[in-house]
Order: C-alpha cells, then structure tokens, then sequence
C-alpha cells in the first residue's frame, strides 16, 4: 500500500458534494452540475478568476449541512431524503412548500398516530427558519475546518437569502446579497429543473422566480443563453468539467491540512444521527494504532486512519428513519443498509487522489467467510488494512449505544469480537491487534516461520497450489507486480529460490492450511 497523491482543496470539496447530493435525495453529481452552471454564469459576467473561485467553493458546500437535522426530520415525517427531495424544486416561500410540510407529517404511520404527530408537531416541531439556520450554522462550521476563507464564508451565510428579502438566516434582499450566494442559488434551482424537464423547464422555472427568490438581472443572462449554459452539464464527466474549468482551483493540500481536514468531515458526517456522534474519529484512533501491533508501516498506518475517517460518508444516502430504528429492521432496509459503503467507494472514487481510501473504506463490513457486505469479499480478497479496518469499526460501534440497544462494556464487546475470529468473521491477528490497541491484555499472536507477515503466508498458500503471480494477483485483488513482490520476500525470508522449495518448508512449518 502506498501513500495517496497530494490532494487539491476543490477535489476535496467536491468530494463531500457527492454526499451532499446524497443527503438531498438528490441524484449523485447534482452539486457538481449545479457549480459548472455557476461558473458558466460567473464567466459571462466577467468576474475575475478570485471571485469565480469563491462561486465554486460556495456552490459546492452550500447545501452541505443538510443532514445535521435529519433526525428531526425522520422523527416527523419519516424518510427524511424523501422529504427533502420532494421539497428542493419548491420555492420554500411559497404555499407548495407549507402544503407539502403538511402532507408529509407522520408519512407511513397509521391515521390516528399522524394526526397526534401533527398536533405535537404544531407545538414542538422545527421551524423552516430554524431549520435553514442549523443547516448554515454547520456549514460555517465546516467551513471554518477547512479554512475556506471569510469571502467564502460570508457568501454561504447569504445562500439561502431571496431578492425579496423574504430568505433565511441573512436579512438581505436584492443587491444587498452578495453576488456568489446570487449565482448559487439561482444555478441549484434551474439544474434540478433542467434535469427533470430540459432547458424550457429551466428557463420557466428562472422566469417564474425572477425578482421573488433570484436576481433579476442574473435571470435575463441565464435565459439570454441557457441552452449554452446548460449544455453537457448531465454528461458523466461533470467533475472534471468543474474542477478543470478554473485554473484558481489547482490549491493543493498538505498532508498537514488533508489530515485536518478528513478530521472535519469524518466528525461533520457523523451528525447524520445522534447515535454515531464521534464514531468516525474513534476508529480512525484505533484502527491507526492497531495497524502498527499489526505490523503495517507507518505510511500504510496513516492511510488506514485516513480512510477509517471517511468510512461512514455512505450513510448520508440512507434514511435516518433507517439509521435510527428502535426495532428490527426489515429485509428491504437491511438492503439499504447495505449499500452505504458502496456509497462511500463511490464518492471517494470520483477523485483519483482519494480513491485509495476509498479502496479500504469499502472493506470495513466485509468479513472473511464471505458473509459481509456490499461484495461478499472473502478471506483472500480482505486487505490487511480492511482486515483491521474491520475489526476496529465492530469493536468501536459495540461500545457505543445504538436505538436498539445499550452500549456494551468493553470486555463483553473484546468477548464478542473474539468469538466473531472463531466464526472466521475477523481476521485475529487484526482482532488481537485492535484489541491490545483499545486497552485490553493481547494474546500471544502466531508467529509465522522467517518472519513472514500475514499477507505473505497467504500468498505462500496460493503458491504451493501451482498458481501463477497473475493468478494469485487475481485471487487477492491485487497487482501482479505486488504478488511478484511478495513471492520474492517469501522466498528470501524462507530461503527457498523455488515453488517446490518453498512447498517443502509450507509442510514443515505447517503453514498449509487457511489463515
């Protein structure tokens, strides 16, 4: 495993932007389609290449709080991406938006149940105006972790500002809005009405809310070229549209700022529900320290901590009326559950940078009988740094309480995640090593002839069954050039120059069978 490739500050950026659209209930890349109509518009009003910078990094966090209340909004109106999908295209001033709210109170609950949720929601419930507030309070709050910049900050507190004055939290109206929170929130509307019904919808939608929620003067630009704006923005390359298309958006992170910034987001993405509140940072802690009982370097070591970071950034795609279930969940919602770390795979591998991450991330509900989720990876398949991954992830999530049960005590959950290496769920040099790291008295791990490492007795079982470098690579999923490199270690370590040799010394040490 090597370390990532330096990672600029907009890939970043539009990285979230994917859960983002995740927790809107939006398609993926709606933000990044969003931010290049933004740009395209900034371009044709001339604005200078600072200012355009300030557009896109507005555009693609602007909406990026929308999940901190979506436990509130579960509690009220059940699917909480459902609600927030049907109310996006609304004008929120509007009587549409208050007839929504109302038809969607108590949503899959019986009548009776609904009608006393609407009552105690008319004395309890948050307001539109709260809501937005939270939503940019945690925005700021983001911003202000990855250092974006007072012009960028000053933009977003206006974001949900209307031309009429009519917006929320920033008393503004008209010129008064600064021009970047204009172009956002012009360019969010006619790119989710673009999408449903092409270019007309776009430009009746814009026309429709000239001089109430957008600038008028914005709107006669859009609809004067639309048909331009708008071209290609649903192609499948809208990510390197956008970040491509401005030659301000080339700010490379340091390692420094990247592992500060992944802090940010892991703790800003666990507020998707009470119950996960510092998750993410905790098996980032643990899994870094397990990884060096478990013999990784410590270049291999910060990229697992890295990726256990953003392990969770797929459960912004999944209802919290899922997430914070008192009871059993269902066949169907199990299947949703399932799918959030595909979702964080994906995000990550929008980036060529942070795709490595994403790579471990995936692995985290994977376990070594095949019995995990979301491909049913098998021993083999499972990397050392998912292995630990894994197992901190399961030991970390057992000691914290869950709506459908109480926290367990830490010697119950070493108990139960030993008993999951018997079942051959988790590797238990990985269990030993997360265990020792959380506090608890480790057991004696194997030691393994010549001082291979674990990876290395795999692959040593593959050998002695005939199979080639490429076909061990292929039953690993790994490089070729990696399992040619790890045969020579092992033929080294076990001075062996042979597959016939190294057969011979396998049978000795008794090192044949599965690990």
């Amino acid at each position: 495993m090597s370390a990532a490739p330096r990672v600029r500050l907009a890939e970043l950026l539009a990285m979230i932007s994917l859960g983002t659209d995740l927790g809107l209930g939006q398609p993926m890349e709606h933000v990044l389609r969003q931010s290049l109509v933004a740009l395209r518009l900034a371009e044709r009003l001339g604005l200078d290449p600072a200012t355009r910078r300030v557009v896109c990094y507005v555009s693609l966090v602007s909406w990026v709080g929308c999940h901190v209340d979506a436990y509130e909004q579960a509690k009220w109106f059940g699917d909480d991406l459902a609600l927030k999908a049907d109310m996006h295209p609304l004008d929120m001033a509007g009587l549409p938006a208050k007839a929504l709210v109302l038809r969607r109170i108590g949503a899959g609950r019986g009548v009776l149940e609904r009608s006393r949720l609407g009552i105690r929601f008319a004395a309890e419930g948050l307001r539109p105006k709260e809501a937005i507030e939270n939503h940019w309070l945690a925005t700021n709050e983001l911003a202000v972790a990855l250092d974006l910049g007072p012009e960028v900050r000053d933009s977003l507190y206006q974001t949900f500002a209307r031309w009429d004055g009519k917006g929320v939290p920033a008393a503004a109206s008209g010129e008064e809005i600064l021009l970047p929170a204009r172009l956002v929130n012009l360019a969010d509307v006619v790119a989710v009405y673009h999408r449903v019904g092409g270019v007309d919808a776009a430009v009746a939608v814009a026309r429709e809310r000239s001089g109430s929620q957008f600038d008028p003067a914005l709107v006669d630009v859009f609809c004067a070229d639309a048909a331009a704006v708008l071209d290609g923005i649903d192609a499948a390359t809208t990510w390197p549209a956008v970040i491509g298309v401005e030659p301000a958006l080339e700010v490379v992170l340091s390692d420094e700022a990247l592992e500060s910034a992944l802090e940010a987001i892991a703790d800003f993405s666990d507020l998707k529900s009470p119950w996960t509140i510092g998750h993410s940072r905790g098996v980032a802690e643990l899994a870094h320290a397990a990884a060096k009982g478990y013999g990784l370097s410590e270049a291999d070591g910060r990229q697992v901590r890295r990726a256990a970071l953003v392990h969770d950034l797929g459960r912004l795609g999944v209802s919290n009326a899922i997430w914070d279930k008192r009871g059993a969940l269902t066949p169907a919602e199990l299947e949703r559950v399932r799918l959030h770390p595909y979702l964080t795979e994906r995000m990550l591998a929008s980036s060529e940078a942070l795709a490595p991450l994403g790579s471990i991330a995936v692995q985290h509900h994977e376990r070594l009988d095949g019995s995990g989720y979301p491909r049913g990876l098998s021993a083999g398949a499972i990397t050392p740094a998912g292995r630990i991954l894994a197992a901190a992830d399961a030991y970390h999530a057992m000691t914290e309480p869950r709506p459908h049960r109480d926290a367990r005590a830490p010697g119950e959950a070493a108990a139960e995640l030993r008993s999951g290496v018997r079942r051959a769920l988790f590797d238990g040099d990985a269990v030993e090593a997360v265990l020792g790291a959380a506090g608890h008295p480790a057991r004696r791990r194997r030691e393994w002839p010549g001082g291979l490492t674990r990876r290395e007795v795999e692959v040593l079982q593959l050998l002695v069954r005939g199979l080639s470098n490429k076909e061990i690579a292929e039953r690993l999923v790994i490089s070729r050039k990696t399992a040619s490199s790890h045969v020579e270690h092992i033929y080294a370590k076990l001075g062996v120059s042979n597959r016939a040799q190294a057969s011979l010394a396998a049978v000795k040490h008794g090192v044949t069978a599965a690990v």
